[in-house]
């Protein structure tokens, strides 16, 4: 039998719609994932911007020698500035031994806290001058100024100092120990009268090496010392004047 060829309505020509469905889920479905997956990005990025914003500042301090230090800041902060900042130390130990530079620093800072001094920042200078000493020095150092009421008597005549350091030797064959020249100006003021003693003294100072610290970088401290005179006068005229003054012009 010969099959008659009918015309097929147009309506037959469009696609079912359940098809149409699935597609417009398809799709529907493929937005939310990444929706979610944008979503979980943005969410890890705001968290990465909190934990920054919340990490403690970074904190460098610098010496005068030029050593830099770290006083705060996140750890892996730390770690990069200890590698990249701080030298290393010489046979990669970081307790290596100190520089002559470092203890000639030290015998300077010590000598100027120790002997020049006014009334009113006597305790502060006696005090750093104290910390930079060994304990046994330390001890014998504050019983000798309590018996001698040094403080109470550079008070009472109203003493100020002046200190001048000319030269800084290192003792020969000796591994910290340094000959220091200084002039010492010593005003007193005694019935509203001024006296000037100078004096031109040999200065010797030996060094112990302990640990670094923070409080001690350079890790020596002052285990002896000891004050010879050599020149010294008195000035009680009327005119006084500080030839330390006039040696620095």
């Amino acid at each position: 039998m010969k099959q008659e060829n009918r015309p097929v309505p147009e309506i037959a020509h469009y696609t079912k719609y359940y098809e149409h469905d699935g597609m417009l889920r398809a799709y529907a479905n493929r937005s939310m994932v990444l929706a979610m997956i944008f979503g979980l990005l943005a969410l890890g990025s705001l968290g990465f911007a909190i934990y920054v914003r919340i990490q403690p500042p970074t904190v460098i301090r610098v010496d005068k020698d030029g050593n830099a230090m770290e006083l705060a800041g996140p750890s892996s902060v730390r770690a990069v500035l200890s590698s990249s900042i701080d030298p290393p130390a010489p046979g990669g130990s970081p307790n290596a031994a100190p520089t002559d530079i470092e203890g000639r620093a030290l015998v300077r800072q010590f000598l100027v806290c120790y002997l020049a001094y006014t009334p009113d920042s006597v305790d502060r200078n006696f005090a750093e001058a104290l910390n930079m000493m060994t304990a046994n020095l330390r001890l014998f150092t504050m019983n000798r100024l309590r018996d001698d009421d040094t403080v109470g008597k550079i008070r009472a005549d109203h003493v100020i100092t002046d200190f001048e350091i000319r030269s800084i030797e290192h003792v020969k064959d000796t591994p910290w120990t340094y000959a220091v020249f200084g002039v010492k100006e010593i005003h007193r003021v005694r019935n509203q009268t001024e006296t000037t003693d100078q004096i031109v003294a040999k200065y010797n100072v030996r060094l112990v090496e302990t640990a670094r610290t923070e409080t001690n970088p350079s890790g020596l401290l002052v285990a002896e010392y000891g004050e010879q005179q050599m020149v010294g006068d008195r000035e009680t005229g009327l005119l006084q004047r500080s030839n330390l003054d006039g040696d620095r012009h």
